[in-house]
């Protein structure tokens, strides 16, 4: 992970046992203010969310605990892997596209980042320019020519 995705991750966690965490329990209260808590909607919505909101900052201090940074000077622009971008020609449309491999908790398609777990990346994953990646989708079978691989 870069230090980038890790600071990210960390914003969020601040988030959320912050602004997040104060707000759901605000609307528990107001939930809770209303009366009979066996037929009470809003109060059972309310802890519900508190229950996903809770299960997502576990998820996200264990992935801080567990996060290892990389150093991006250590990278090599060989052959497609985590951390390096990589420029491709899709065949069957001519498109070309730019994706970053990352780790899944810094994945985020609108940056062309794709975590390395998904079936795109593992297909450019080591691949070196000029080579062809054949790419099981679900709509079936994708080639990408590799133009360029950069960090």
């Amino acid at each position: 992970m870069t230090a980038e995705g890790l600071q990210k991750l960390k914003d969020e966690l601040q988030y959320l046992e912050g602004t997040e965490r104060k707000r759901v329990i605000a609307a528990i209260a107001e939930a809770r203010d209303k009366g009979d808590l066996s037929e009470n909607a809003e109060y059972d919505a309310a802890k519900e969310e508190q229950g996903h909101l809770e299960s997502r900052i576990a998820m996200l201090k264990a992935k801080i605990m567990d996060a290892r940074i990389i150093d991006e000077k250590s990278i090599k622009t060989d052959e497609v892997q985590i951390l390096t971008k990589v420029r491709v020609r899709v065949k069957n449309t001519g498109a070309e596209k730019t994706y970053q491999l990352v780790t899944e908790g810094e994945a985020d398609i609108r940056e062309g980042k794709i975590a390395v777990t998904t079936p795109i990346a593992k297909g450019l994953m080591g691949k070196k320019v000029g080579e062809t990646a054949q790419v099981k989708v679900p709509a079936g079978i994708m080639e990408f020519e590799i133009l360029e691989i950069s960090i």
